[in-house]
């Protein structure tokens, strides 16, 4: 057999693929269960995305699969083994402040933007196309390739705890869905809410009517807004307000109306893997409140963000801090807050944690610290550390092809975010990211350099077909 340019093979194609990528990502596939029916159990949108990648491959002559119309596959090939590429059609909430609508894409300066365009659209896109290459030059293959769409990637992974109860689980596989060059290590993640224990308020200070901030867990809150009934103090705080928003070089509101005030704060959003990468809304506007002469119940909760969560996103207020070798830091998100004078009050947290961490027995003592402060821990969603080792077949044909495609060494690499690598039991996330490049997944404007997403899926060819050839 002649040997393939991969990459001339795809930009013969470029075309095709950006029309196809264009379709995926005008759908706006952000959860909605609260417009959940039999037909789309995560809403309207995910659906949509994830029909539109099964008619893709229906039109291109694959095999595929609806899996209770939350997750699926499209398949080609023959024989007893499987090559696994998993990849998500699901985004998280736009936000505010883009350029251009977040789901109309655009390309510009060579970039293409739209929500979901490097997380995890584009990149499976460009897995699909790289499949569709070997399909369309009729390469013989020994295995059968599965691209595996999941629609719940961003939340609780329901899709692909569906999909593998009925489904084969393949021998390995990648998911198109963080950093080149390999990714063989990912932290656990853990998912919780805190929440604060009904007390008798004694103190009869100012009222916090309502809170909020964040929409998901693992995304930094670019917005945070009260309402308190401020009376008589109304123009002390906002000259407060004010001089907090300067010190921490923050953009934020205040209005008054009828004695209630509102106050606004701007921060920036990031992935909840590093935090640090953003300003969390929630935070900063938590350790304002808690300086006021607010109400008992409100003092206590404000008070418990700033001490114990604030400016701390490794987790040593709460006794969590830790780092190993492997993946590195402990890392703590805040992602979403509500509280309201009705009872209500509640912190969501999203927790990244090394390898070698004892989650199960730091959860003990965090639930003890918990109780002092008048907290309990309600809806634990813990998935594990993944790590597959430096010298599995998978990852030695992955770094051989990274290295071909590009010249550059292939470094293996772990992080602290979640890919549906973690889902294979023999599983890495590879790509479509490249060294140097900015991450701005789960940020407003997100894009990924046209150039990017076809050089990806050249490697991606080349990685299924050496995958799929492999004895």
């Amino acid at each position: 057999m002649a040997t393939i340019n991969w990459l001339d093979e795809i930009l013969k194609r470029k075309d095709a693929l950006l029309e196809d990528a264009f379709g995926l990502l005008s759908i706006e596939s952000v959860l909605d269960e609260a417009q959940a029916t039999k037909e789309a159990p995560l809403g309207e949108g995910v659906k949509e995305a994830l029909d539109y990648m099964l008619t893709l491959g229906e039109r291109d002559g694959f095999t595929v699969k609806n899996v209770d119309h939350v997750a699926g596959h499209i398949e080609y090939g023959n024989g007893e083994e499987i090559v696994g590429i998993l990849c998500h059609v699901d985004v998280v909430p736009a936000g505010e402040g883009w350029t251009t609508p977040p789901f109309s894409p655009e390309v510009r300066d060579g970039k293409l933007y739209a929500r979901g365009a490097i997380d995890d659209k584009g990149p499976t896109m460009a897995a699909y196309h790289g499949l569709k290459l070997i399909k369309e030059l009729n390469l013989p293959i020994k295995k059968r390739v599965r691209v595996i769409i999941g629609t719940d990637e961003e939340s609780k992974w329901r899709c692909v705890k569906r999909y593998f109860e009925t489904e084969e689980m393949p021998q390995l596989g990648f998911a198109p869905d963080a950093d080149f060059p390999i990714i063989h290590a990912e932290k656990g993640i853990a998912d919780f809410f805190l929440v604060q224990k009904e007390t008798e308020n004694v103190n009869e200070g100012i009222k916090v009517l309502s809170f909020k901030s964040g929409q998901r867990l693992n995304m930094v809150p670019d917005h945070a807004i009260v309402q308190i009934e401020a009376g008589e103090e109304a123009y002390a705080i906002q000259a407060q307000f004010a001089q907090f928003l300067q010190k921490h070089q923050l953009k934020g509101h205040d209005s008054l109306e009828n004695r209630v005030m509102i106050l606004k704060v701007e921060g920036e959003a990031a992935h909840a893997m590093e935090p640090n990468k953003g300003k969390n809304a929630g935070l900063y506007l938590s350790a304002f409140l808690a300086e006021l002469n607010l109400d008992t119940k409100a003092k206590a909760y404000f008070q418990f963000i700033k001490n114990f969560l604030f400016q701390d996103s490794r987790g040593q207020a709460l006794g969590l801090k830790f780092s190993d070798d492997i993946t590195g830091d402990l890392t703590v998100n805040a992602g979403v807050f509500e509280y309201n004078n009705s009872g209500h009050a509640q912190i969501g947290l999203n927790i990244r944690y090394p390898v070698t961490f004892s989650m199960e027995q730091k959860l003990q003592s965090l639930q003890a610290l918990l109780e002092t402060q008048g907290f309990g821990l309600e809806d634990f969603n813990d998935l594990k550390p993944h790590h597959v080792e430096k010298m599995s077949p998978l990852i030695q044909i992955l770094k051989k092809v990274y290295e071909e495609q590009t010249g550059e060494e292939a470094k293996l690499l772990t992080i602290g975010g979640g890919t549906y690598a973690r889902s294979l039991n023999t599983g890495v996330a590879f790509g479509p990211l490249f060294p140097g490049r900015p991450d701005v997944a789960h940020q407003k404007d997100e894009y990924i350099a046209v150039d990017d997403m076809l050089k990806a899926a050249a490697i991606y060819a080349q990685a299924i077909f050496e995958l799929a050839n492999n004895n």
